[in-house]
């Protein structure tokens, strides 16, 4: 995981690898470089960097679009220099017009990710399963969507174009919308927070041979939780499971704090010892770099 000297294939060719599976590859949020290397040494194969989590960890404030592109672009760098699977990164609205997707989807690429999201709110923006959610028309959209596939300097970069219609305007409107950025070049097609399993199914089945589907298996959210077993039947080509990883970090983090403030003393029990986490973020291969330019 993330070796500092790095090499072999490019997590884009593999990204793309994966998504042709034949199951849907499963990508869980990561909101800072330690939670995607958790994740990474968990067995996943992707790694997904949510902006729901990085709005939190980095000004503990909700995703209602107040960080910049740049911020995220920070987030998405580090994280994907911590790991060796590939990392999909949520780049919002792409932070303006099309011209500005232009430059978000070049930092992004100059960052590392394997692959980036883009929505048609309007910025900023709020979490696609909060409510007060206003959309761009279609053509500017799918204007934004050609312009990232213009914009990519490496063709393996993948695209994921997202809709946040089906709140605002009704499922109708949001499968129009993805069809049309599928149009536009889009990679993989994202029909955000869908209420029912009806509305997935007709989802999955209206855009069955338009482009691969991503569900996204928010926790919490407005979207009803479906087994791995029934999404692979509905054909979804990725899965993203966004904020569990925060949940779980904030839960574990307040327990601990309880404990504290109640007896004195941390609870240890349950939590990795100092070697465990040390050999964790990496340092046994420190030390043998260490050992090895030491000259």
């Amino acid at each position: 995981m993330g070796d500092l000297l790095g090499g072999g294939r490019t997590p884009r060719a593999r990204l793309r690898e994966l998504l042709a599976g034949p199951g849907p590859l499963l990508a869980p949020g990561a909101y800072d470089a330690l939670s995607a290397r958790l994740v990474e040494q968990a067995g996943f194969d992707a790694v997904y960097m949510t902006g729901f989590g990085t709005t939190a960890s980095l000004i503990g404030r909700p995703d209602v679009g107040l960080l910049s592109g740049a911020e995220m672009v920070d987030n998405a760098r580090r994280i994907a220099a911590a790991v060796d699977v590939p990392v999909i990164a949520d780049a919002d609205t792409g932070y303006g017009n099309a011209l500005n997707v232009v430059r978000t989807v070049q930092l992004y690429e100059q960052a590392g990710v394997a692959g980036i999201q883009l929505e048609d709110q309007v910025m900023p923006k709020k979490c696609g399963h909060m409510s007060g959610k206003a959309l761009i028309g279609t053509g500017e959209m799918a204007g934004k969507v050609q312009a990232a596939v213009a914009a990519r300097r490496d063709p393996d970069l993948v695209l994921i174009a997202r809709t946040d219609a089906v709140a605002v305007g009704g499922v109708d409107d949001a499968l129009e919308r993805a069809r049309a950025y599928a149009d536009a070049g889009a990679d993989l097609l994202f029909v955000e927070a869908p209420t029912s399993e009806a509305d997935v199914e007709r989802v999955a089945d209206e855009l069955a041979g338009v482009a691969p589907l991503v569900f996204n298996w928010a926790e919490g959210g407005r979207t009803p939780p479906l087994s791995l077993e029934r999404m692979t039947e509905l054909g979804f080509a990725l899965v993203l499971y966004p904020i569990g990883t925060l949940l779980a970090a904030t839960a574990g983090i307040r327990s601990v704090l309880d404990t504290l403030r109640r007896d004195g003393v941390p609870p240890l029990e349950g939590l990795p010892s100092f070697g465990e986490f040390t050999d964790l973020v990496g340092l046994p291969e420190v030390q043998d770099l260490e050992q090895r330019f030491s000259g």
